[in-house]
This record gives C-alpha cells, sequence and structure tokens, in this order.
C-alpha cells in the first residue's frame, strides 16, 4: 500500500488517473496532449503508477493503451477511511435511537 499512496502523493499522477477516469484505454500520446509536461516526464509517472497497480498496459499492435485500475483506491478506502465512517455511523446511531427514547 505504500506505492499506492506514494503515486497518489503528486498532482501530475493524480492528474493522469483522472484523465484515465474519464476516459480509460489511453496512449502515451494521447494522455500527453493533457499536459504540460515533456513525454519522459509522463512516462516515468506511468511506470510508477504501474507499479502501485493503479494502472494497466495491455499492447495492441505497436501501442500501449493505458487503463486505470481502480482496485487499490478501493482497498484504501476500506481500510483507512471505511474505519473511520464506521465509528461515527455508530455514534449517528446511537444519537438516533437516544433522540426516539428522549423527545425534545
Amino acid at each position: 500500500m505504500d506505492k499506492v499512496f506514494k503515486a497518489l502523493a503528486d498532482p501530475s499522477r493524480r492528474e493522469l488517473l483522472d484523465l484515465l477516469h474519464e476516459k480509460t484505454g489511453q496512449t502515451l500520446w494521447q494522455l500527453c496532449e493533457y499536459l504540460d509536461i515533456t513525454r519522459q516526464t509522463v512516462t516515468r509517472h506511468l511506470k510508477l503508477l504501474e507499479d502501485a497497480n493503479l494502472v494497466v498496459t495491455i499492447r495492441r499492435g505497436s501501442e500501449k493503451l493505458h487503463f486505470l485500475n481502480p482496485v487499490p483506491i478501493q482497498e484504501i478506502s476500506e481500510r483507512w477511511i471505511g474505519k473511520y465512517e464506521r465509528g461515527a455511523l455508530r455514534a449517528l446511531a446511537v444519537l438516533d435511537r437516544t433522540s426516539r427514547m428522549f423527545p425534545v
């Protein structure tokens, strides 16, 4: 999970993920059209995203297509965000039960 957090720490990589969320299966050249950084920098960012399993690639002839893999982000949500939400939801449930027992 450290690789995922490291990958998400950079705004350019988050922008790449947003681009792939809008339209998945893009080539390097297509992604470069939207970013104001060099192709080599985009390539490095994509490699880091691949290493974190946030991007999956498939070769189609001479092209390499990049696809968003949302699973690692879902795992972060379940592990780091979900457990904090559960406590808040329990507190709200107790508050709801209490307010029904002692109406104002």
